[in-house]
């Protein structure tokens, strides 16, 4: 139940902030009309009020920023621990902010039309702003709080999506330029007052708008905006004082080296480190995707709760034993003494864990293991060198289909090799990229086996294993052997499929997941179930005899 409304919580943030971003955005790109004319940021006005200022509008606009508002305080509240990332915390200040910034602005163009039943023009805004300094200073401020605000909601939304590599460069020039057209637009409509409505019998002209347009009495607008900043900073200072409040209790977590987190009953066990300002490695951020935060419980661990589906499965994949728990799901209920697995001083971490997401970002991805067979009886019989030129020719073959067919050399291991293909493609044409490389790397066997035909004793031969799904890419090592590579049981099975081809005598084992995700059929080839260690489910695989066969499946390229 619990991860029910918590999912509930994120996708009414999530959809609450798409609102208001399209919202932010369509008023900006009014602004930025003024670069053409005032007339053309009246015309956008206008569009742009019959949208947002009707009344479905209005509901979803003011339901939206309700929501968007209520749930940040929900989230703040919630919060264990108010040490974050600082982009995680500008997040937080300029979302926190806004409603004292721009409440100036809304009771001027919302609440004051209400009053009077006028509404004001783009020429009467923008005159009325200009004409005081602090107008303009506040106003170029909140709009650079509010865009950065979204900015920063939507990278953390999307920086975990496959496609937003592809997309980023476009993404961060269009989050650069949306403002700058936007304070130039308002910058130029104003400065452009004067000379284009001149000829038209002074229209926006101070002394035509004191005249004709109704005015709320300034002590009541003041009144309004006081009222407005009184709310919203009762409901922040509610939330944190909320957050000071004893009421869940006091814990201690205990760590080996004597260090002692006290925190309220509820913080996770990462958490209580963070809080703390103790170094525990989390490479997927406390999200429970991984176990490097896993930690030995050696006293407290009886009468805790009990590991939930997330945590059992994780604990289940690495074989933990029942006093081993994830920090970043385990929130102990009385004091608890716990050991890290992972020594963040011993691993390097610390600096690591500086770097931003040094610890790699899940992908979905399309692994390719392939390895020479019989191999090893092969070099015996060569000289040393002759060795070493014909594998650099065999790793020569690899590269080029691999390559050739969109992915990347991940790593040369002996005689085998790992590929990747999806770091900038979709997962469905990744799956085809793969297949495509194992048909060509078949080929280049063959081709390689023609030319060394008197040279070779017996006739090379390859075994290849592809598989498909998520996988931790990112840059891992030590030192200068640091490097771009994948890791996960993805990995592992293209791994053990690759053996699985040489058990049956095949050149090619490949999940019956890639071949569908790839939107082609292998039927006429053997389809198998099978075991594999490590797994408790069978994996439907399909064996092929002779990889070149794939060319005549696979879509012709251009």
């Amino acid at each position: 139940m619990t991860i029910i409304s918590s999912n509930a919580r994120k996708k009414t943030h999530l959809i609450s902030g798409a609102v208001l971003a399209v919202f932010v955005l369509s008023h900006f790109t009014n602004h930025s009309l003024g670069l053409i004319s005032i007339g053309a940021m009246e015309s956008g006005r206008r569009v742009f009020a019959f949208v947002w200022q009707s009344i479905p509008g209005t509901i979803l606009l003011y339901g939206a920023l309700l929501l968007h508002f209520l749930m940040a305080l929900d989230s703040l509240y919630r919060r264990q621990t108010l040490r974050m990332p600082v982009g995680e915390a500008l997040k937080i200040i300029f979302g926190l902010s806004l409603p004292f910034l721009l409440i100036p602005h809304v009771v001027a163009t919302r609440v004051e039309p209400l009053l009077t039943g006028v509404t004001a023009d783009y020429p009467q805004i923008l005159r009325g702003l200009w004409s005081s300094s602090a107008g303009t200073t506040r106003q170029t401020i909140a709009l650079l709080f509010v865009w950065s605000h979204a900015c920063l909601g939507a990278w953390f939304w999307m920086r975990g999506r496959d496609w937003f590599p592809r997309h980023e460069f476009l993404l961060y020039t269009v989050a650069l330029l949306v403002p700058i057209f936007a304070l130039l637009g308002f910058v130029n409509g104003a400065r452009s007052l004067g000379r284009d409505y001149a000829e038209h019998g002074g229209y926006g002209d101070r002394a035509y708008v004191s005249e004709m347009r109704p005015r709320v009495d300034p002590a009541l607008a003041e009144n309004i905006r006081l009222a407005l900043y009184a709310g919203f900073a009762g409901l922040i200072g509610g939330t944190l004082a909320l957050r000071a409040m004893p009421a869940r209790g006091r814990i201690r977590v205990r760590y080996p080296d004597g260090r002692v987190a006290a925190v309220s009953r509820g913080f996770s066990v990462l958490e209580a480190s963070r809080a703390a300002g103790f170094p525990h490695v989390s490479v997927c951020g406390g999200r429970g995707r991984c176990s490097t935060c896993r930690v030995r419980v050696i006293e407290g661990l009886d009468g805790q709760p009990a590991p939930e589906a997330a945590e059992l499965t994780t604990l289940s994949r690495i074989g933990a034993p029942a006093n081993v728990r994830l920090a970043c799901q385990f929130r102990p209920t009385h004091n608890v003494t716990v050991v890290p697995i992972l020594d963040t001083d011993s691993l390097g971490i610390k600096t690591q864990l500086a770097r931003q997401n040094g610890g790699g970002r899940e992908r979905r991805v399309a692994a390719l293991f392939c390895d020479l067979r019989d191999f090893t009886r092969i070099a015996e019989h060569k000289l040393p060198y002759d060795t070493v030129f014909l594998l650099n020719r065999y790793f020569e073959v690899i590269g080029e289909a691999v390559e050739g067919s969109g992915g990347v050399i991940d790593k040369f291991i002996g005689d085998g090799a790992l590929a990747i293909f999806g770091l900038k493609t979709p997962l469905p044409e990744a799956c085809r990229q793969a297949l495509a490389a194992a048909a060509r790397l078949s080929v280049g066997i063959r081709t390689l086996n023609q030319t060394f035909e008197d040279e070779l004793e017996q006739p090379l031969r390859v075994a290849i294993g592809l598989h498909a799904g998520p996988a931790i890419v990112g840059e891992m090592g030590y030192g200068q052997a640091t490097s771009l590579t994948a890791v996960g049981d993805t990995i592992n099975t293209a791994s053990r499929l690759e053996g699985f081809a040489k058990e049956h005598d095949a050149e090619l084992a490949v999940s019956v997941e890639l071949v569908e995700r790839a939107g082609l059929s292998l039927e006429g080839n053997r389809r198998m179930e099978i075991n594999l260690r490590g797994r408790q489910a069978t994996l439907e695989t399909w064996i092929v005899d002779d990889a070149t066969r794939l060319s005549e499946v696979m879509p012709a390229q251009d």
